[in-house]
């Protein structure tokens, strides 16, 4: 609303900048008053970065405010060469925080936050611009006697420029509220900051759109793209600052300024920890990243994905050489990256990276060890092998880095190395199938897992690793889609053989503790799963079947511990995020950390929906959490999604079920329960304790349905 010019105060010898209101708007009675009320505001703040107001004066007519002098440019401006490092993100949202804390314990809300009302000064200094939107608390609205501002407001005009009814702002950075026309806090300020911070994280706006309409859809309805999604190297922990800044709901949000920047300090120290913990060891760590496949077919997709895995676990048995986890590399696959930028981004000395064709029984695999300091090769291979060379392959690699590393291998690290999962790799062949069909958890991927690992035990009766995944094809049957004594059975036997097979195998007590739990031997269940733990604290699978064992038997605050160390070790798995929210929700946790859950959950559901948009539990569950968080007409579009692909799948059943209680549709929600268990739903403890299916437990046909469940569990 103004022109800004670069000024000499000849009385005290300083470079000021002096804003004049714009051509034709300095008669306009609502245009001085904001033109006033930013004077006003911003004098009354003595902050380092906040913009210094000097002094209002008029000249000819024209009214005018003296403000400091800045040398540097707008956030909009710096943000348009993209994203900005996190340290840089954290130093300038840490210093607007402060600032805001000041304007806020004032009575002033700023509403107009945005990166061009943000100045960075050569120095790197961050200021807040433009209070002309400020809304200022009633002990705050002083009278300011000067001629420079001598419009006449009207106790009508007044009204519009604070009052609930009216959207004031820039569109883009509106709170949810300023979008409704509501009255407004400080916490729109906290909002609009959010907005900002997350375009900082990733170059683009949090609620993009080509007209106000599209934006004020989003903003009300929508949440945007994960920031790690966009920008792969961003902290998770920016990620959940982020989510709470810009909860829909204020009483979900940071309520002060205050907290939001504690969370802002927080995270800055744990990053600063986290470099000089890893300063040491530096040179001695590797980020595998997943292989190019360049066959390009779907159909190698599990071989590749398997075989870099593998590769992981080989090099995580050299106790010299720090391997980042599967989890942490999982956000590159499929992503075209540096190694150097990946080094930066996760402290990695090294990164491992490599292609893979398969041409029939033909193999040829290409790898290179990269220095991510210089951007340089210290090792590079080229594999052209067959197929049954792949173990000695991946051991090779495993031993080659640890010599460029200059690591000398102990006798155990090389056996550990050498040891095979399986001498056959027709048999290998079949368990990685069999280990992508069994996570589509759809009865008939379950069902193709099963066929997959028991072809590969076939192949190779010896292969423990087979025998793990056969008993959780069989326990998962059992407990969603077939209960029968024979399936139990067929779990009770896979699980033990692949304990006697290998004792070591964390697979092996994660899968004997999931069938132990299905028949209520919840002691020694825990005993496996803590022994599943103990042998890898990377395995998710330990986790996952333990905390929704727990959930199962009503110990919820267990479950909710569990599912948590869950979505650590495999940030991009859909379940456990769902599982959590709901499980918080059962505790009768605030409903600020339920909403906080739910909300990310549906943003990691959203990312796997990209990737796989007919995966029926990532659109039943999203479909639960949308509906938790009031967004019901999206969670019942994603539901009929998922009927529409398996309408007789007894897990799809329930849990549409479930949608339907959340909803308080109570007719619909026993007509979908009493079909998943015409349907095979086998386990009558999760209806007893799920907390979803609470809003129904008093319908008459609720305790009818229960007592029809089969109970063979009873027995193994």
């Amino acid at each position: 609303m103004g022109v800004v010019y670069k000024a000499e105060d000849t009385h005290l010898r300083r470079t000021v900048a002096l804003k004049f209101l714009s051509d034709g708007t300095a008669t306009d009675p609502l245009t001085l008053e904001r033109f006033r009320r930013e004077a006003q505001a911003a004098a009354a703040l003595n902050h380092a970065n906040i913009c210094t107001i000097h002094e209002i004066d008029e000249q000819d007519g024209q009214p005018f405010i003296v403000m400091e002098f800045m040398e540097g440019q707008t956030l909009k401006h710096l943000l348009e060469g993209g994203p900005l490092k996190t340290d840089r993100i954290l130093e300038i949202t840490i210093q607007i925080t402060d600032a805001l804390e000041a304007a806020h314990s004032k009575g002033i809300t700023h509403r107009d936050i945005k990166p061009a009302n943000i100045f960075m000064t050569k120095s790197g200094q961050a200021k807040i611009l433009d209070f002309g939107l400020a809304k200022l608390s009633q002990k705050r609205r002083w009278s300011l006697e000067s001629v420079a501002v001598s419009a006449q407001v009207t106790a009508a005009q007044e009204d519009f420029l604070t009052s609930p009814g009216t959207s004031i702002g820039t569109v883009a950075y509106m709170s949810p509220e300023q979008a409704r026309g509501e009255d407004v806090d400080s916490r729109t300020d906290i909002f609009s900051l959010g907005v900002v911070l997350y375009e900082m994280a990733t170059g683009r706006q949090a609620f993009p759109g080509n007209t106000s309409a599209m934006i004020f859809d989003a903003i009300l309805n929508r949440n945007p793209v994960p920031i790690t999604r966009v920008n792969p190297g961003a902290p998770r922990g920016l990620q959940t600052i982020i989510n709470t800044a810009l909860a829909k709901e204020r009483s979900a949000r940071y309520q002060t300024a205050a907290k939001l920047k504690e969370d802002l300090q927080d995270l800055k120290r744990e990053i600063d920890l986290g470099r000089a913990s890893t300063a040491a060891p530096r040179e001695k760590s590797v980020a595998v990243l997943y292989f190019e496949n360049l066959s390009h077919g779907q159909e190698d997709e599990y071989f590749r994905d398997g075989m870099t895995e593998d590769i992981i676990t080989e090099l995580s048995n050299i106790r010299g050489l720090r391997v980042f986890p599967r989890s942490t590399v999982f956000a590159y696959r499929n992503k075209t990256v540096s190694a150097k930028q990946v080094g930066e981004e996760l402290s990695a000395a090294y990164v491992l990276e490599g292609s893979l064709r398969r041409a029939g029984a033909r193999l040829r695999i290409t790898a290179q060890l990269v220095e991510t300091s210089t951007d340089h090769a210290i090792w590079a291979r080229r594999f052209d092998r067959t197929i049954e060379d792949v173990f000695a392959i991946q051991d090779e690699m495993a031993k080659n880095i640890a010599e460029a590393l200059q690591i000398m291998l102990s006798e155990e690290e090389k056996q550990a190395i050498e040891k095979l999962p399986t001498a056959n790799v027709e048999a290998y062949d079949y368990y990685l199938r069999g280990r992508q069909y069994f996570h589509q958890f759809r009865r008939k991927g379950i069902e193709y897992g099963r066929n997959m690992f028991a072809r590969a035990i076939e192949t190779d009766p010896h292969y423990a690793l087979a025998y793990a995944g056969l008993a959780d094809c069989y326990s998962f049957l059992q407990f969603y889609w077939q209960p029968t004594q024979e399936n139990l059975q067929k779990a009770d036997e896979a699980s033990q053989k692949a304990l006697e097979l290998d004792p070591s195998l964390a697979e092996a007590h994660a899968s004997r503790g999931h069938f132990l739990s299905l028949v209520r031997r919840h002691e020694e269940a825990r005993r496996e799963f803590e022994a599943a733990i103990q042998l890898n604290p990377q395995h998710f699978e330990a986790y996952y079947f333990y905390a929704r064992s727990c959930l199962i038997h009503g110990r919820l605050k267990e479950a909710s511990r569990l599912f948590e160390q869950a979505c650590k070790v495999r940030p991009d798995d859909c379940q456990s995020p769902s599982l959590l929210a709901n499980t918080l929700d059962g505790l009768g946790a605030s409903p600020a950390v339920v909403e906080a859950a739910h909300r990310h959950a549906v943003q990691v559901i959203e990312k796997h929906l990209d990737l796989h948009p007919d995966d029926v539990r990532a659109l039943y569950l999203g479909a639960q959490n949308l509906c938790r968080l009031g967004q019901d007409a999206r969670g019942m579009e994603w539901a009929q999604r998922a009927l529409a692909i398996d309408p007789d799948d007894s897990a799809v059943c329930y849990n549409v079920a479930c949608i339907f209680s959340i909803l308080g549709r109570t007719d619909q929600a026993i007509e979908y329960l009493g079909k998943a268990i015409a349907c095979g739903f086998g386990d009558h403890d999760i209806i007893r304790n799920d907390p979803y299916l609470n809003p129904i437990r008093n319908h008459p046909r609720f305790a009818d349905l229960s007592e029809k469940l089969d109970r063979p569990a009873n027995t193994a």
